[in-house]
């Protein structure tokens, strides 16, 4: 067995590295607002590419599968949220108070969508399902996100959401959204056929981010802040909220009767959260916040959910062939 399926990928080192620079290199002063300014760049020109790339056809042609794409949503939006606060007095002891609030919003998030797709294709689920169900979870997440970071938040009894953030997240996500999409016509197909540009954009204004948040953070005294046992805490909390909403929504699919192939995107499009909405949103909506904790939790939930869901459509995929030759 090859031991490379074991390995990071090129992109969680990437992050990683990162990490390790803004933790002994981290930037401060003029610097900051170097990178800050780069960083609203790239995340604008990121949500304008995304938009001139998502097909129109396929969301419209998809919204006839109501029910699979309500209880994606609902996973996403509702179930996530409610074992946030729900697991509180389980999750809590383990992480410090902002790592929590870092999970609270990591369960507000959207799903991804190249990740959902990729292993709705490779499990042999309904991948064009996949594509409605992803895409419109992350349409709406510019939208219910923010709302349920005000909700989750105020609860959690660390404020609540302003109006001022709100605007923000319009025009920097949703305004280069909108704008992709009615440029869509003229460069939708220049943008499709030059998908690593957006891999770039994609990977690039995340990992600007990662560096000005963690060194934010770094400055402040993070890694005081979050000693081994604390970060072997939070992957403990990361693994249980992962493998809690895995199992609800495979039996639950099964429960309310969908076939195998809608079964496969429920399970895989309704526990994910997505890294490429969740950075740039958490930047905008905790700036007054220690920002290295609150997305850690996400970027080590990413990688978890890469891992696990890459053995889980492998198994799909294995059921799928031995149902076909019986």
């Amino acid at each position: 067995m090859s031991l490379r399926r074991f390995l990071p990928d090129r992109f969680t080192c990437l992050l990683v590295s990162m990490v390790l620079l803004a933790s002994f290199v981290p930037c401060h002063g003029r610097g900051t607002q170097i990178f800050n300014a780069l960083t609203d760049v790239a995340i604008g020109l990121l949500f304008f590419l995304h938009g001139a790339k998502l097909s129109r056809q396929a969301v419209v042609a998809g919204l006839t599968h109501w029910r699979l794409h309500l209880l994606v949503l609902a996973s996403t939006f509702v179930l996530f949220p409610l074992l946030g606060l729900l697991l509180k007095p389980l999750l809590q002891p383990l992480i410090t108070p902002d790592l929590y609030l870092g999970v609270l919003f990591l369960c507000t998030l959207p799903s991804t969508v190249q990740s959902s797709i990729a292993f709705t294709s490779i499990a042999g689920g309904n991948v064009s399902a996949a594509v409605c169900a992803a895409s419109a979870s992350s349409m709406l997440g510019i939208f219910i996100t923010p709302l349920l970071v005000g909700l989750v938040v105020h609860v959690h009894g660390a404020g609540g959401m302003s109006w001022h953030s709100l605007f923000e997240i319009v025009m920097q996500l949703l305004v280069p959204f909108v704008a992709g999409q009615i440029a869509q016509r003229w460069i939708g197909g220049w943008v499709a056929a030059h998908r690593p540009l957006l891999a770039i954009v994609d990977q690039g204004s995340i990992l600007l981010v990662v560096y000005t948040a963690f060194s934010a953070a770094v400055l402040q005294g993070l890694w005081h802040q979050v000693p081994g046992p604390v970060l072997l805490g939070l992957l403990v909390v990361d693994a249980v909220l992962l493998a809690i909403v895995l199992v609800l929504t495979r039996y639950g699919a099964r429960w309310l009767g969908f076939s195998r192939e809608d079964e496969i995107v429920i399970t895989f499009c309704g526990s994910k959260k997505s890294l490429a909405s969740g950075v740039p949103m958490a930047r905008v909506l905790f700036g007054s916040h220690p920002l290295g904790a609150i997305v850690l939790p996400m970027m080590l939930f990413h990688q978890m959910q890469l891992m696990i869901c890459a053995v889980l459509a492998r198994r799909y995929a294995r059921r799928g062939r031995s149902s076909v030759e019986v």
